[in-house]
């Protein structure tokens, strides 16, 4: 696998083997294309499951208050789908989106927004957080402040923001930031469609920040849809 500038990994599951592709050349109901554009439906799966959460940073020592800690969310919640390079006519909506900071996590722990979205940072637990990133796509440190309290940040540069806690280690989190709105994160059951596509051959991505980007070829049909099943192969850092 190689890397992208800024830490996004890419590899063809083409050419390895790890997507399925079964491309519709009828219509499909319950995915409704406009037309002068089709859509994209289809499911993603995870080939093996990540096992805990990733690696703290060793630049501070860890500091939680909690132990335990708060239950794991499902992998499947951490994967970003969306076609790549494809261009987008018109002006981008802007989205209001929260990255919440609760039982010294980030919740969600990945959001995809577009290009001049703005995220709220709220602080739900008792004590004091902070939000930094050094990210190529957006550098900040948005400061430390306690409980009810919220920062936000507008991200103007497409790319991969890592955020952190320098209160806290072991908080993480990862925003994707795009410049065109042909992205989900699938449901919990792994389920996705993108709509409104444009025409032509395109390429679709399946992203988690343990592997970066796997990729497919997709074609889109004005007026159809076309179907595809996506297979992460997410796998703990010991495997």
């Amino acid at each position: 696998m190689t890397d992208h500038p800024g830490g996004w990994g890419r590899r063809s599951l083409c050419a390895v083997g790890l997507a399925v592709l079964a491309l519709s050349g009828t219509p499909r109901a319950g995915a409704p294309a406009g037309p002068l554009t089709g859509s994209v439906v289809g499911f993603v799966t995870l080939k093996s499951r990540v096992r805990g959460t990733p690696m703290p940073s060793a630049m501070y020592p860890t500091r939680r208050v909690d132990p335990a800690g708060a239950p794991a969310t499902p992998e499947i919640n951490n994967v970003v789908v969306y076609v790549k390079d494809v261009p987008f006519q018109g002006e981008l909506p802007v989205m209001h989106a929260e990255l919440r900071q609760r039982d010294e996590m980030f919740a969600p722990h990945v959001l995809a927004i577009t290009k001049g979205s703005w995220v709220e940072f709220p602080n739900d637990d008792l004590i004091f957080h902070n939000v930094f990133s050094l990210s190529g796509a957006a550098s900040f440190n948005l400061g430390r402040y306690p409980k009810g309290q919220s920062r936000k940040r507008q991200f103007l540069k497409p790319g991969l923001v890592k955020v952190y806690c320098q209160i806290h280690s072991h908080m993480s989190a990862s925003i994707l930031v795009l410049d065109h709105p042909y992205f989900t994160i699938p449901a919990a059951d792994g389920s996705f469609e993108l709509r409104d596509l444009p025409p032509g051959d395109h390429v679709i991505v399946g992203w988690h920040e343990r592997i970066g980007e796997y990729t497919a070829p997709l074609h889109i049909d004005a007026g159809r849809a076309a179907t595809i099943t996506l297979t992460l192969p997410v796998q703990d850092h010991a495997s």
